[in-house]
């Protein structure tokens, strides 16, 4: 058996940082169970271009393989009276809406408990379920602004910048996900489950880490540094070289004297300007000055070699492209592939939790309503008659209903 093939998982998730959470959970044998409201044609994720055709779209496999999925309408006392039945067989009721929803859509413990007991209720929102900011909507570049991330990110005499990537939805996820496991694990030791806040907030504001603890502890105000400097040790940052870039770290003593070696200045090392951590940030402008000619008279693949060879950490500043086509990638078994009826062939990045020996299945990401049957009759034990009666009730969702929601979702 796979870790967690004995714990099943409902999903009332969306768009980026809840799917990406689930995956992990999915690929580790949960059985996640997606419902997608019909009101709004499902998980806009579908809908993301490009690379997107009808309710398919890469973006949404990226998020959403070896889960099961199943338009329902919560709205609706028949879809309500289906979700119940499915939370008396499930472990955990996971979520990704905005802060006042999960009590609204009455999926919080308390809501669920006589239903189920040992029910864990998992939300990851924008703010939380608490605070001001609760009722706020919140993305990812939101969080990157209000956190202070932008403040720190690009170059010192450039606007503030967010990262390449949606750092604050995806370490959201991670944390949702270790927050879901954590409340099975004390469920099923308690025979009580409990509701878990996930707020992505608070994980942007944790991950200020260091530099919030000497804003706090020292008053300091972090500042953006040159060609992505670290703010305390140098040289930790990219330089330029003759072809491109290439970034460096000396994070030691002794990478900094095998550094100067490669550079063939060895009496850089030596000089008590430069001894230590605190004289080298003293001083970093006037050694960027002397090591960045230096650094720009070869070419990056010439760089990478010697300093490698040197016992320095570096690597090339790589394109998607290029980091996908390392060798490394290839070794750590970190792209997966599937054939999928709409999109074709399908090559996405696998999960980096690895757990055992034996790699997990790439299942595709089902198609809208694909998994309802299967739900319904083999799991929820439902007859036709029933599954009729509560379709006809609208519970999993009307041809009249459109692609806007409601306010309440």
């Amino acid at each position: 058996m796979r870790p967690l093939e004995d714990v099943r998982i409902l999903a009332i998730e969306q768009y980026g940082a809840g799917p990406w959470g689930t995956i992990h959970l999915a690929d580790l044998g949960a059985d996640v169970i997606k419902i997608e409201d019909p009101r709004t044609n499902g998980d806009v994720g579908r809908y993301v271009p490009p690379h997107q055709k009808g309710s398919d779209s890469l973006f949404f496999e990226a998020f959403n393989r070896n889960k099961r999925t199943l338009d329902l309408d919560l709205l609706s006392d028949a879809g309500r009276s289906v979700f119940l039945d499915l939370v008396r067989c499930s472990d955990a009721v996971y979520s990704n809406l905005r802060g006042d929803i999960p009590a609204k859509l009455k999926i919080r413990y308390d809501d669920l408990k006589g239903v189920n007991e040992r029910i864990v209720c998992c939300s990851l929102s924008g703010f939380g379920m608490t605070g001001p900011r609760a009722k706020d909507p919140a993305y990812d570049y939101v969080l990157q602004g209000i956190a202070g991330w932008m403040s720190v990110t690009g170059e010192p005499d450039g606007p503030p910048a967010k990262s390449g990537l949606s750092v604050v939805d995806f370490s959201g996820g991670y944390v949702a996900a270790l927050a879901l496991v954590v409340g099975v694990h004390a469920a099923r030791r308690d025979g009580r489950g409990m509701d878990c806040d996930t707020s992505l907030f608070d994980v942007a504001l944790a991950m200020t880490n260091y530099l919030a603890t000497w804003s706090l502890s020292r008053g300091d105000v972090p500042q953006r540094h040159a060609q992505s400097a670290h703010p305390s040790l140098f040289p930790f940052q990219n330089f330029q070289t003759a072809d491109g870039w290439i970034v460096v770290a000396c994070p030691k003593q002794k990478f900094w004297e095998r550094f100067c070696e490669a550079l063939g200045h060895p009496e850089l090392a030596a000089d008590p300007r430069y001894a230590d951590f605190a004289a080298r940030r003293e001083r970093r402008a006037e050694l960027q000055a002397i090591l960045y000619p230096l650094v720009r008279a070869k070419k990056s693949a010439q760089w990478i070699a010697e300093l490698t060879a040197a016992g320095v950490p570096c690597a090339p500043v790589n394109s998607i492209p290029e980091a996908l086509a390392d060798p490394q990638t290839t070794a750590r078994n970190m792209i997966v592939e599937y054939e999928h009826p709409t999109l074709g062939e399908v090559r996405s990045v696998a999960s980096p939790v690895k757990v055992g020996n034996e790699p997990p299945p790439a299942h595709r990401a089902a198609q809208r309503n694909e998994n309802r049957e299967e739900i319904l009759g083999e799991l929820l034990k439902y007859d036709e008659a029933k599954i009729a009666t509560l379709a006809e009730a609208g519970a999993f969702g009307t041809i009249s209903q459109g692609a806007q929601a409601p306010a309440a979702i």
